[in-house]
């Protein structure tokens, strides 16, 4: 496990991030998250589709909610073969409230609360704040990581054009 301390800030204070640091290229690993409905699911459930990975902190926070809006929205127009997966520590009920609150019918939205393992195998897991970082990865069909963007400032929103042109390239 890798300690990356200063790859990132929240409110302008270096945060330390833990797990596994994945760049472009590599093979992205399995994990298992708890969707709104508590069953399981994992990123081999997925294989075969394009992936757009956009993880945030907690949906009940502004900018989380404006990035997880986005992506809902940009889901329902890139087709079936490409699966837009938002994964925060939100427990499934509170992602579920949120969901419903907002109409967001073509995000899938996992919780990382269980098993941790997102946030350690992608390296995302803020050590000081116990959340994940935002970021945006794209995972082509044959599971490499073709896209990573990890928000240098945890309050700041990601590149939204460039992480959905990289999950057209990849169709």
């Amino acid at each position: 496990m890798a300690d990356r301390t200063g790859v990132i800030t929240f409110k302008g204070n270096p945060m330390t991030l833990t797990g596994n640091s994945l760049k472009v290229g590599d093979i992205a690993p399995d994990f298992k998250a708890v969707k709104t409905d508590m069953s399981e699911c994992s990123l081999a459930d997925l294989k075969g589709n394009v992936v757009l990975i956009s993880s945030v902190p907690s949906l009940d926070t502004p900018v989380c909610d404006l990035q997880t809006k986005r992506f809902n929205a940009e889901a329902g127009k890139l087709g079936d073969k490409v699966k837009v997966v938002t994964v925060s520590l939100d427990l499934p009920f509170a992602q579920r409230r949120w969901c419903g609150a907002n109409d967001a019918k073509h995000v899938i939205t996992v919780s990382d609360y269980k098993h941790h393992q997102f946030g350690q195998n992608f390296g995302l897991l803020i050590k000081e704040l116990a959340l994940l970082t935002r970021s945006v990865l794209v995972v082509d069909k044959q599971g490499k990581i073709t896209y990573c963007e990890v928000v240098g400032e945890v309050t700041k929103e990601p590149n939204y054009d460039a992480a959905l042109a990289a999950a057209k390239a990849a169709l």
